[in-house]
């Protein structure tokens, strides 16, 4: 027993251990990861009762953030300004097709863009799904307009959720869940839209149980968004 205590205290053995501590380590931070990549967007549909001005009758896309949280957009509510009434100075503006959409109250006199790309744009820019992403930053959003500015629609602010929030608030059925389409979120009219998904929710409660609910029941105690 004295030989074996000793065998397994040697040097070798302390080495040996940290070199399996360190793989398994890896091994988890490459599934949290794996994870957090499939962790899919989703549409927000509000509930009839929902009487909040910032979001009643809205459609919100949803997704994780890169700090834990989660960050979207109000999808259907188009301002009546253009891009370049906006920034009358900046000229690649001008190009810009769509309206500005109102995204939320948070941020509300900044700028963000979601952008049809199979890469990052650039800096401060958040992964919603595939092929689609959320920009933050100045630069990165000029970038954007000088050269893709219709492969994008822009928001004016947006929306985040605090630690918990999220789970809470579809818990309380202030939201019913769809998985989010690319087609929808760059949808050209969105004055029915609303109205369309409602009824899809309706179908789909009334057939079966959400199938995307669940993707809420895990634990919510990582988001620190920030609180409205």
């Amino acid at each position: 027993m004295r030989a074996q205590a000793t065998r397994y205290n040697s040097p070798q053995m302390a080495v040996f251990l940290r070199v399996l501590l360190s793989i398994a380590l890896l091994a988890a931070l490459a599934t949290v990861a794996r994870a957090q990549q499939d962790e899919d967007a989703i549409l927000l549909v509000a509930h009839p009762a929902f009487r909040d001005l910032d979001y009643r009758q809205t459609v919100l896309l949803a997704a994780p953030a890169p700090n834990g949280g989660h960050v979207g957009v109000i999808l259907n509510r188009p301002t009546k300004r253009s891009l370049s009434s906006l920034f009358p100075e900046h000229e690649p503006s001008k190009k810009v097709i769509d309206p500005v959409y109102y995204g939320g109250p948070f941020s509300r006199g900044a700028l963000v863009a979601l952008v049809k790309t199979s890469v990052a744009p650039g800096a401060g820019s958040v992964m919603l799904m595939k092929n689609l992403y959320m920009a933050f930053r100045v630069n990165t959003i000029d970038q954007i307009i000088e050269t893709t500015p219709n492969e994008a629609r822009y928001f004016v602010g947006y929306v985040g959720w605090r630690p918990g929030e999220l789970r809470s608030e579809i818990d309380r059925g202030i939201w019913s869940v769809l998985s989010a389409d690319a087609d929808v979120v760059f949808r050209k009219d969105m004055d029915s839209l609303w109205e369309e998904l409602l009824q899809q929710t309706r179908r789909i409660r009334a057939g079966s149980e959400n199938p995307y609910a669940a993707a809420f029941a895990g634990d919510f105690s990582k988001f620190i968004l920030p609180p409205r």
